[in-house]
């Protein structure tokens, strides 16, 4: 039976009663004429069958998002080549992807500061993930190498919360004023680790079907946006809750 056979038989199936359906000729033609008769009677049916389809594949999206991400785990919430805020031993772990020149991303930075000065139990995962621009990809490197100095974090909340774009010369002011050696962060740039982070961020949104900035994963959630403080909330107690079941 082809395919399109079978979804018209689907489509008769939801108005005709099976006695009716079982001495009905199956030969394609005619159950194209007989779908055709029934939607022309009945044109909600079709809105009904459309709604129906569009909930199966919105649900198997997130099945299969689910399993990317499950299937993406380690290097998602372990990777050791990663920046780890808040309580590097918490018991919740929210993966942060997210761009210095996305104005979502830092309308969600008082959330997440919010979140973790509230909840010691996240931990929380950076991914720099520059998609905006060479500005974007200069403030990445130049954050990823802060780390040789221990000023990552600072040097983080610090772009986060600048105004106007991050280029080389806004980059380079910030990172003067939270007390980074300028040459020693330059050199640290080149290093190929931080070219390696960027890489795995790359490959990572690729294979989650990540489209935007700022992009929050937390078990096998998957939100997009900046979202409300509280929602985060209730999904690292919802995964506490499965974690303790």
């Amino acid at each position: 039976m082809t395919a399109i056979k079978r979804i018209l038989i689907a489509l008769l199936l939801l108005v005709l009663p099976l006695t009716a359906f079982a001495q009905v000729d199956l030969t394609e033609a005619r159950v194209r004429e007989l779908v055709r008769e029934t939607l022309l009677a009945n044109p909600e049916i079709l809105v009904e069958a459309i709604a129906i389809l569009e909930e199966r594949a919105a649900q198997d999206r997130v099945t299969a998002g689910a399993d990317m991400i499950a299937a993406q785990r380690e290097a998602l919430e372990n990777d050791p080549n990663a920046p780890v805020l808040a309580n590097p031993e918490g018991d919740v772990t929210i993966v942060e992807f997210f761009d210095y020149n996305c104005p979502y991303c830092r309308r969600a930075m008082p959330t997440v500061e919010g979140l973790i000065q509230a909840d010691p139990g996240i931990r929380l995962v950076y991914r720099e993930w520059p998609i905006l621009g060479e500005g974007s990809v200069f403030a990445a490197r130049a954050a990823l190498a802060a780390r040789q100095q221990g000023l990552y974090e600072e040097f983080h909340w610090a772009l986060m919360g600048m105004s106007g774009r991050a280029e080389e010369r806004s980059v380079l002011a910030v990172a003067e004023e939270v007390g980074l050696d300028i040459d020693r962060l330059q050199a640290d740039m080149d290093a190929p680790d931080v070219a390696e982070h960027i890489e795995t961020s790359m490959r990572l949104a690729d294979l989650l079907g990540i489209t935007g900035t700022p992009t929050f994963i937390l078990g096998d959630n998957l939100i997009p946006g900046a979202v409300e403080q509280d929602v985060l909330q209730r999904l690292v107690y919802e995964m506490r809750e499965g974690q303790a079941e």
